[in-house]
């Protein structure tokens, strides 16, 4: 198996775990989702703006954008915002690999950290980044929504791709 193939699959996961976190957040007031948290970035919407955050930014660095400041997690974007954004993000990942696929995966690309600080690295540790960075965020938001009462959210990898036998 090609280390391309695992990509488009960590990545289809990834978008699906995405959606699964948002529609079980879909019912939650604007209290809830502004509740203080001792984990993830302090709230729940918070902590869902980071992760969305996260993968723009990672994508518009692998699209060669050097300069990529950190945007705001402070504001109120109701879930079905949310929802539509990161539909958006994915369209706009998945048009970039068909385009240009994974491209050179071993060529550096020159970017700014949050900080400010230039770096370079690999396309394939861009996306292998941002692949686990929302992996450990959506965790942070699984914990926050039980503790708001919403119950199990089921990311396993498995529930998303095996099959069951009649």
């Amino acid at each position: 198996m090609s280390e391309l193939h695992v990509l488009h699959g960590l990545l289809d996961y990834s978008d699906w775990a995405n959606l699964q976190v948002l529609a079980a957040a879909t019912h939650l007031s604007a209290a809830q989702l502004d509740q203080p948290f001792e984990i993830g970035m302090g709230t729940l919407r918070q902590t869902i703006l980071h992760l969305y955050n996260g993968e723009a930014v990672w994508l518009k660095r692998w699209q060669g954008e050097t300069e990529t400041p950190w945007p705001s997690e402070d504001l109120p974007t109701p879930i079905n915002a949310l929802q539509q954004q990161f539909e958006a993000l994915a369209i706009r990942r998945r048009q970039r690999i068909e385009t240009t696929g994974f491209g050179n995966m071993q060529a550096t690309i020159r970017y700014r950290d949050s900080r400010g600080s230039l770096f370079q690295t690999t396309p394939k540790d861009m996306v292998m980044q941002m692949i686990i960075h929302s992996i450990h965020h959506r965790a942070q938001i699984v914990n926050m929504l039980r503790r708001l009462g919403v119950g199990l959210v089921e990311l396993d990898y498995m529930m998303r791709v095996r099959q069951p036998l009649h």
